[in-house]
């Protein structure tokens, strides 16, 4: 069935009303149909008047029904069986939350949009051979102060309040925000305690022969203090430090006074730290192996290790989670075999597969608006639409150009030469204004067709703003509906440039609404939701018989493709014939490259992780999702390592500061670290940013009267050592680590 005489499009709004105002939700609605019903026991809010028992009813719900309508049907009936119908009366579905159990620990039905066939919970029931489920209808609770302090605590941490959802066009920020609650938590309770308290810098590569010339006999000598007190001892290069306190701790066994040593204390009581630096020599790593020992031996130092009580791990605690956990089915949309409209009549149809949907993919160009017009008003301007994956160009098309005003209006369909069911996951809408000098274009030049995307080539244009707008969603839906979206600033000359290229990429919109360019547009509408389906491995019979009619010479081309380096460019030839057998080519996992890639970063030990940080943090930029492989990769292995996480903290906390367009992605990521780095780290980091943050004010303050920036005046000297001074009497810590190294601490400044 073509989908193109499924449904015809729906232009929701007035053609000539201003387009600067928000959008209106979009609703879409599917009846319920014939499919399984799957029976459910619901325990309500409310208690049966006489016996204080929970309410709970037992209801059929079809499987084809979303989480939101199932929670209407509950409504419904509560209120037509409830011995307490005015507490259903007084509130609304939406002020309550479902819940299940699963081994113990409670989970949320989070994403309202979700088919009930495809909820984790309901496949975890048919595995359990449970034939009724349970669900526990509870009423959302306001955030106790303590935990809303806390939320005011991390946003001053990252430097963006996350909790603010005003300038999104979706849920992708709360959505994220929640969905990263399981791997943190899963971290979190998997680490060592004593290990990460005390975060050993090590590495496993072999150490190097220059370094193995400076030691004799295979051994080093070593310096351990206690007090005031300090013993020399002579080690083997491949020691643990556990070995090494063992050692010590036998010759010193009649000698313990003389180190402040109690009688009753044992090796398993102390620790080895770096003198002077906030790091710890311990585990099961041979000293050579630590990066400090090698240090030392390259600039020939004598090595200096403190006998030290060990960090307490309870200072590590984690603040309790105050979400329920949602698991990795949310935002799940299902395979194309339960999808698929083929074989189906209009009653079992609840969501339409996008691999259905042959129509073209189409936008409709309203209209741009903007608060101030460039100084030149003899300008024209027009529309470029730009279908893209990544940096890769898929389609293109342009509006007329038309006299650029405070307001232009076009209201006219720009026609890809894509199909819908050919759009990939992460494809954007990228929609650009370009402005030229008039020509004294005639009516006939005005009006011509969006269909030649060269027809103002010889004018000479330039790039004004862009925008772009992900046209499969978070959830794996096809955006439809109307989008006011507004677009960021081109940077003209002399001004900060940024990551443009990766700018450039970014699906979020600029925030400052009232002074930036909105372009107003609509996207198809349809009945039902189009989704792109999950893939599954399974045989296809077409494809099959496709693959057995393929002739030698093009499947061995085709393998040939398969077997070469997945970042090999390809030719025209070899992406057309690809994308032929791409039912052939999903087989194969390292076409998956973003996720392949990430898999392949796991095996990094923390040592190269740190090495290539802060590449990998500038990557996000150029994943299309919020949650994705990498992001949770930066996640697991910061929670997993105090050194790593620092740096991954500073890194994203930068990149907020001055990156706008990836101000969510980046501070979304930064909160989940947060939330599992411990309180220590928390305490730590508070320190860290309020020094940064007072330096910064004098700093401005003192740029602000000094005129030349090479030409700092006596006065000017004399107003920063009373700023100083004045700082250094009032709020600075008394000690904090260093940003750029996390096993150093700074006191008192020296004026």
């Amino acid at each position: 069935m073509d989908l193109g005489d499924y449904e015809q499009p729906v232009v929701m709004r007035e053609e000539n009303k201003r387009r600067r105002r928000r959008m209106k939700p979009h609703c879409t609605s599917s009846s319920l149909s014939s499919m399984e019903l799957i029976s459910i026991e619901f325990i309500l809010p409310t208690s049966n008047k006489h016996t204080k028992v929970p309410e709970m009813m037992v209801l059929e719900i079809a499987g084809n029904c979303t989480v939101e309508q199932m929670k209407a049907q509950i409504w419904m009936r509560a209120i037509e069986m409830s011995q307490t119908t005015d507490f259903y009366h007084a509130f609304t579905p939406d002020q309550f939350i479902l819940q299940y159990q699963k081994k113990g620990q409670w989970y949320e039905i989070y994403d309202k949009h979700q088919v009930l066939q495809t909820l984790d919970c309901i496949l975890y029931w048919k595995v359990l051979q449970k034939k009724v489920g349970k669900i526990y209808v509870v009423q959302k609770q306001k955030p106790s102060e303590e935990v809303q302090e806390f939320q005011r605590q991390l946003n001053n941490l990252i430097g963006y309040d996350v909790t603010d959802v005003s300038n999104v066009h979706d849920d992708e920020l709360e959505f994220t925000r929640r969905r990263l609650v399981t791997p943190r938590m899963i971290e979190v309770a998997c680490r060592d305690p004593k290990l990460y308290a005390m975060h050993p810098w090590t590495t496993s590569k072999p150490l190097p022969e220059y370094l193995f010339k400076k030691i004799t006999n295979n051994n080093i000598f070593i310096i351990i203090h206690r007090g005031t007190t300090s013993q020399k001892i002579k080690v083997s290069i491949d020691d643990t430090p556990d070995m090494i306190l063992h050692s010590f701790f036998t010759k010193m066994a009649k000698k313990k006074s003389l180190m402040d040593i109690p009688e009753d204390h044992s090796e398993l009581d102390f620790v080895l730290r770096i003198c002077g630096r906030d790091e710890y020599i311990t585990g099961e790593t041979p000293i050579k192996d630590f990066h400090w020992i090698r240090q030392c031996l390259k600039n020939g130092e004598e090595i200096h290790l403190v006998l030290d009580n060990p960090p307490d791990p309870n200072e590590d605690e984690v603040q309790k989670e105050e979400w329920p956990l949602v698991d990795d089915c949310t935002g799940v949309t299902g395979y194309h075999e339960q999808l698929t409209i083929d074989g189906k009549d209009h009653e079992r149809v609840f969501t339409i597969s996008l691999w259905d949907c042959n129509r073209k993919f189409r936008v409709k160009i309203i209209g741009i608006d903007i608060p101030i017009l460039p100084r030149n008003t003899d300008l024209t301007v027009f529309v470029e639409a730009n279908i893209q994956h990544g940096q890769q160009l898929l389609s293109q098309r342009r509006t007329s150009s038309k006299p650029f005003t405070e307001e232009v209006l076009w209201n006219i369909w720009l026609e890809f030469d894509i199909k819908i069911k050919d759009l990939p996951k992460g494809a954007l809408l990228n929609l650009q204004i370009y402005c030229g000098k008039a020509q004294g274009l005639s009516t006939k030049t005005n009006l011509q067709s969006h269909e030649s995307p060269n027809s103002d080539s010889k004018c000479k244009t330039q790039l004004l703003y862009y925008v772009n707008l992900l046209l499969i969603d978070h959830r794996f839906l096809l955006r439809s509906g109307e989008y006011v979206l507004h677009m960021w600033k081109i940077p003209g000359k002399g001004e900060e440039q940024g990551s443009i290229n990766a700018d450039k990429l970014t699906s979020a919109t600029n925030p400052d609404k009232e002074n930036s360019m909105a372009i107003s547009i609509v996207l198809d509408k349809y009945c039902h939701p189009i989704a792109l389906p999950k893939h599954r491995i399974t045989s296809d019979p077409q494809g099959d018989r496709t693959r057995a009619e393929m002739p030698n010479q093009l499947r061995k081309q085709l393998e040939e493709i398969i077997a070469t380096d997945p970042l090999n460019p390809l030719s025209p030839e070899d992406k057309e014939l690809l994308w032929h057998f791409r039912y052939e080519s999903i087989k194969h996992t390292k076409e998956n490259v973003r996720a392949m890639a990430v898999q392949k970063l796991e095996s990094l030990e923390d040592d190269d992780v740190l090495h290539y940080l802060l590449q990998l943090v500038q990557a996000v930029k150029f994943e299309p999702y919020h949650d994705s492989a990498l992001a949770r990769f930066l996640l697991k292995r910061g929670l997993r390592n105090k050194r790593i996480g620092h740096f991954l903290f500073w890194f994203l906390r930068s990149e907020i500061a001055q990156s706008m367009h990836y101000q969510q992605r980046f501070a979304v990521i930064l909160e989940a670290y947060l939330r599992g780095c411990g309180k220590a780290m928390l305490h730590d980091f508070m320190k860290q940013v309020q020094v940064i943050e007072l330096l910064h004010k004098v700093t401005m303050e003192i740029k602000s009267v000094s005129a030349e920036k090479y030409d700092v005046t006596s006065q000017v000297i004399a107003q920063l050592r009373q700023k100083l001074e004045k700082l250094q009497n009032s709020k600075l810590p008394e000690s904090f680590r260093v940003p750029y190294d996390p096993g150093l601490r700074a006191g008192a400044l020296v004026v």
